[in-house]
Protein backbone atom coordinates (compact mmCIF):
# COMPACT_ATOMS: atom_id res chain seq x y z
CA UNK A 1 0.00 0.00 0.00
CA UNK A 2 2.92 2.45 0.29
CA UNK A 3 3.04 3.06 -3.39
CA UNK A 4 -0.83 4.31 -2.78
CA UNK A 5 0.08 6.61 -0.29
CA UNK A 6 2.82 7.95 -2.10
CA UNK A 7 0.57 9.75 -4.23
CA UNK A 8 -0.51 11.91 -1.72
CA UNK A 9 2.82 13.42 -1.38
CA UNK A 10 2.92 16.55 -2.81
CA UNK A 11 6.50 16.86 -4.23
CA UNK A 12 5.65 13.11 -5.61
CA UNK A 13 2.45 14.32 -7.33
CA UNK A 14 4.01 17.16 -8.56
CA UNK A 15 6.50 15.33 -10.47
CA UNK A 16 4.15 12.95 -11.94
CA UNK A 17 1.35 15.79 -12.79
CA UNK A 18 4.28 17.15 -15.06
CA UNK A 19 4.70 14.22 -16.86
CA UNK A 20 3.65 14.72 -20.73
CA UNK A 21 0.19 12.96 -21.57
CA UNK A 22 1.37 10.47 -23.38
CA UNK A 23 2.84 8.86 -19.90
CA UNK A 24 -0.36 8.69 -18.88
CA UNK A 25 -2.11 5.30 -17.66
CA UNK A 26 -2.92 2.71 -18.00
CA UNK A 27 -6.48 3.51 -15.82
CA UNK A 28 -9.36 1.42 -15.16
CA UNK A 29 -12.95 2.98 -13.67
CA UNK A 30 -15.57 0.98 -12.51
CA UNK A 31 -18.70 2.81 -11.90
CA UNK A 32 -21.53 0.92 -10.96
CA UNK A 33 -25.39 0.77 -9.70
CA UNK A 34 -25.68 -0.11 -6.31
CA UNK A 35 -25.27 -4.06 -5.07
CA UNK A 36 -23.35 -4.71 -8.05
CA UNK A 37 -20.22 -5.96 -6.26
CA UNK A 38 -17.87 -3.56 -8.09
CA UNK A 39 -15.29 -4.18 -5.37
CA UNK A 40 -14.74 -7.76 -5.85
CA UNK A 41 -14.57 -7.46 -8.96
CA UNK A 42 -11.91 -4.52 -9.30
CA UNK A 43 -10.04 -7.30 -6.94
CA UNK A 44 -10.25 -10.02 -9.99
CA UNK A 45 -9.42 -7.74 -12.20
CA UNK A 46 -6.30 -6.71 -10.41
CA UNK A 47 -5.04 -10.36 -9.59
CA UNK A 48 -6.12 -10.86 -13.74
CA UNK A 49 -3.87 -8.51 -14.60
CA UNK A 50 -0.77 -9.01 -12.59
CA UNK A 51 -0.63 -12.24 -13.27
CA UNK A 52 -0.99 -12.04 -17.05
CA UNK A 53 1.60 -9.36 -17.18
CA UNK A 54 4.19 -10.90 -14.63
CA UNK A 55 3.79 -7.95 -12.27
CA UNK A 56 2.83 -6.26 -8.61
CA UNK A 57 1.97 -2.45 -10.69
CA UNK A 58 -1.72 -3.24 -10.24
CA UNK A 59 -3.68 -2.08 -7.17
CA UNK A 60 -7.43 -1.34 -6.69
CA UNK A 61 -8.96 1.68 -4.97
CA UNK A 62 -12.02 2.56 -3.13
CA UNK A 63 -12.44 4.30 0.57
CA UNK A 64 -8.38 4.75 0.63
CA UNK A 65 -8.79 8.13 -0.59
CA UNK A 66 -10.75 9.84 1.78
CA UNK A 67 -8.59 8.99 4.17
CA UNK A 68 -5.75 10.52 2.74
CA UNK A 69 -7.79 13.34 1.58
CA UNK A 70 -8.80 14.11 4.99
CA UNK A 71 -5.29 13.57 6.34
CA UNK A 72 -4.15 16.62 3.46
CA UNK A 73 -6.67 19.05 4.71
CA UNK A 74 -6.36 18.49 8.01
CA UNK A 75 -9.98 17.62 8.83
CA UNK A 76 -12.10 14.36 9.93
CA UNK A 77 -12.82 11.76 7.48
CA UNK A 78 -16.47 11.82 7.77
CA UNK A 79 -16.41 15.55 6.06
CA UNK A 80 -14.98 13.95 3.17
CA UNK A 81 -17.50 10.81 3.29
CA UNK A 82 -20.37 13.50 3.44
CA UNK A 83 -19.15 15.33 0.21
CA UNK A 84 -18.88 11.65 -1.06
CA UNK A 85 -22.13 11.27 -0.11
CA UNK A 86 -24.03 14.63 -1.23
CA UNK A 87 -24.05 15.78 2.37
CA UNK A 88 -24.42 19.69 2.79
CA UNK A 89 -23.20 21.10 5.70
CA UNK A 90 -25.44 23.04 7.50
CA UNK A 91 -25.08 26.86 8.82
CA UNK A 92 -24.60 25.80 12.04
CA UNK A 93 -22.39 23.18 11.38
CA UNK A 94 -19.73 25.61 9.26
CA UNK A 95 -19.85 27.89 12.29
CA UNK A 96 -18.95 25.49 14.06
CA UNK A 97 -16.55 23.63 12.23
CA UNK A 98 -15.03 27.68 11.74
CA UNK A 99 -14.69 28.65 15.15
CA UNK A 100 -12.91 25.67 15.50
CA UNK A 101 -10.60 26.42 13.05
CA UNK A 102 -10.94 22.84 10.78
CA UNK A 103 -13.89 24.54 8.36
CA UNK A 104 -13.01 22.94 4.83
CA UNK A 105 -15.03 23.96 1.62
CA UNK A 106 -16.77 21.96 -0.49
CA UNK A 107 -14.79 23.67 -3.33
CA UNK A 108 -11.49 22.38 -1.10
CA UNK A 109 -12.45 18.97 -1.02
CA UNK A 110 -13.47 18.80 -4.55
CA UNK A 111 -10.12 19.65 -5.67
CA UNK A 112 -8.20 17.68 -3.32
CA UNK A 113 -10.27 14.82 -4.30
CA UNK A 114 -9.77 15.80 -7.81
CA UNK A 115 -6.10 16.34 -7.80
CA UNK A 116 -5.70 13.00 -6.20
CA UNK A 117 -7.33 11.16 -8.41
CA UNK A 118 -5.68 12.63 -11.22
CA UNK A 119 -2.58 11.92 -9.90
CA UNK A 120 -3.16 8.49 -9.44
CA UNK A 121 -4.42 8.00 -13.13
CA UNK A 122 -0.92 10.09 -14.80
CA UNK A 123 1.32 7.09 -12.40
CA UNK A 124 -1.34 4.32 -13.40
CA UNK A 125 -1.64 0.47 -13.15
CA UNK A 126 -4.32 1.67 -10.95
CA UNK A 127 -8.08 0.47 -11.29
CA UNK A 128 -11.03 3.04 -9.24
CA UNK A 129 -14.14 1.83 -7.74
CA UNK A 130 -16.43 4.69 -8.07
CA UNK A 131 -15.34 8.05 -6.39
CA UNK A 132 -16.33 9.86 -9.07
CA UNK A 133 -12.96 9.05 -10.88
CA UNK A 134 -15.03 8.30 -14.55
CA UNK A 135 -15.78 11.92 -14.80
CA UNK A 136 -12.25 12.73 -13.48
CA UNK A 137 -10.59 10.52 -15.81
CA UNK A 138 -12.44 10.72 -18.57
CA UNK A 139 -9.74 12.35 -20.99
CA UNK A 140 -7.25 9.78 -20.36
CA UNK A 141 -6.43 8.80 -22.91
CA UNK A 142 -4.93 5.46 -21.27
CA UNK A 143 -8.25 4.57 -19.48
CA UNK A 144 -11.03 2.22 -20.21
CA UNK A 145 -14.03 2.89 -18.32
CA UNK A 146 -16.30 0.37 -16.95
CA UNK A 147 -20.90 0.61 -15.75
CA UNK A 148 -22.40 -2.04 -13.53
CA UNK A 149 -25.76 -2.09 -13.81
CA UNK A 150 -28.44 -4.93 -12.99
CA UNK A 151 -32.20 -4.86 -12.48
CA UNK A 152 -33.60 -3.01 -9.64
CA UNK A 153 -34.83 -6.01 -7.60
CA UNK A 154 -32.20 -8.27 -8.09
CA UNK A 155 -29.87 -5.85 -6.69
CA UNK A 156 -31.99 -5.13 -3.64
CA UNK A 157 -31.84 -9.08 -3.03
CA UNK A 158 -28.27 -8.71 -3.49
CA UNK A 159 -28.34 -5.98 -0.58
CA UNK A 160 -30.58 -7.84 1.95
CA UNK A 161 -28.22 -10.39 1.75
CA UNK A 162 -24.83 -8.76 1.64
CA UNK A 163 -25.42 -6.46 4.70
CA UNK A 164 -28.94 -8.27 6.47
CA UNK A 165 -31.17 -5.75 5.53
CA UNK A 166 -35.03 -6.69 5.00
CA UNK A 167 -36.46 -5.28 1.62
CA UNK A 168 -38.04 -1.89 2.64
CA UNK A 169 -34.45 -1.36 4.22
CA UNK A 170 -32.46 -2.65 0.76
CA UNK A 171 -35.01 -0.75 -1.15
CA UNK A 172 -34.62 2.74 0.57
CA UNK A 173 -30.72 1.82 0.34
CA UNK A 174 -30.37 1.07 -3.01
CA UNK A 175 -32.40 4.19 -4.29
CA UNK A 176 -30.47 6.37 -1.74
CA UNK A 177 -27.09 5.40 -2.97
CA UNK A 178 -27.68 5.38 -6.85
CA UNK A 179 -28.81 9.24 -6.18
CA UNK A 180 -25.94 10.15 -4.60
CA UNK A 181 -23.05 7.99 -6.83
CA UNK A 182 -25.16 9.68 -9.97
CA UNK A 183 -24.81 12.86 -8.53
CA UNK A 184 -21.53 12.94 -7.73
CA UNK A 185 -20.23 11.94 -11.25
CA UNK A 186 -22.02 14.75 -11.98
CA UNK A 187 -20.24 16.98 -9.84
CA UNK A 188 -17.08 15.97 -11.43
CA UNK A 189 -18.46 17.36 -14.87
CA UNK A 190 -18.30 20.75 -15.87
CA UNK A 191 -21.19 20.43 -18.14
CA UNK A 192 -24.58 18.62 -16.91
CA UNK A 193 -25.14 16.20 -19.12
CA UNK A 194 -28.79 14.21 -19.45
CA UNK A 195 -27.66 10.76 -19.34
CA UNK A 196 -23.48 9.83 -18.61
CA UNK A 197 -23.59 6.56 -20.43
CA UNK A 198 -21.34 8.34 -22.96
CA UNK A 199 -18.85 8.21 -20.48
CA UNK A 200 -18.48 4.33 -20.46
CA UNK A 201 -16.69 2.19 -22.95
CA UNK A 202 -18.87 -0.61 -21.83
CA UNK A 203 -22.21 -0.84 -19.60
CA UNK A 204 -21.92 -4.89 -17.88
CA UNK A 205 -25.42 -6.81 -16.54
CA UNK A 206 -24.44 -7.98 -13.60
CA UNK A 207 -26.93 -10.16 -13.20
CA UNK A 208 -26.22 -11.81 -16.44
CA UNK A 209 -22.43 -13.06 -15.47
CA UNK A 210 -20.58 -14.10 -12.52
CA UNK A 211 -18.45 -11.77 -10.84
CA UNK A 212 -15.62 -13.79 -12.34
CA UNK A 213 -16.62 -13.40 -15.68
CA UNK A 214 -16.89 -9.80 -15.94
CA UNK A 215 -13.40 -9.37 -14.74
CA UNK A 216 -12.28 -11.32 -17.44
CA UNK A 217 -14.09 -9.24 -19.87
CA UNK A 218 -12.79 -6.49 -18.28
CA UNK A 219 -9.35 -7.58 -18.88
CA UNK A 220 -10.25 -8.76 -22.53
CA UNK A 221 -11.39 -4.85 -22.79
CA UNK A 222 -8.02 -3.41 -21.37
CA UNK A 223 -5.78 -5.97 -23.57
CA UNK A 224 -7.84 -4.73 -26.73
CA UNK A 225 -8.17 -0.99 -25.93
CA UNK A 226 -5.40 -0.17 -23.87
CA UNK A 227 -2.57 -2.87 -23.86
CA UNK A 228 -1.87 -2.87 -27.05
CA UNK A 229 -1.65 0.47 -27.68
CA UNK A 230 0.99 0.28 -24.98
CA UNK A 231 3.40 -2.04 -26.21
CA UNK A 232 3.45 -0.38 -29.21
CA UNK A 233 4.95 2.65 -27.95
CA UNK A 234 7.47 0.86 -26.09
Amino acid sequence: MKKIFDYFDHRYRESIMSRSASQDGPVITISRQTGCDARQIAEMVVDNLNRKYYTNKWKWIDKDIIYKVAEELNTDPNRIENFYKGIELTDISEMIMAFSGNFVSDLRVKKAIKDVVLSMCKEGYIVFVGRGSVAIARDFQNALHIRLIAPFYWRVENVMKKKEMDIETAEEYVVDTDEKRYNLILNFLDKKPLSIDYLFDAIINRSSFTIQEIADFITAMYEKKIAKRLAATV
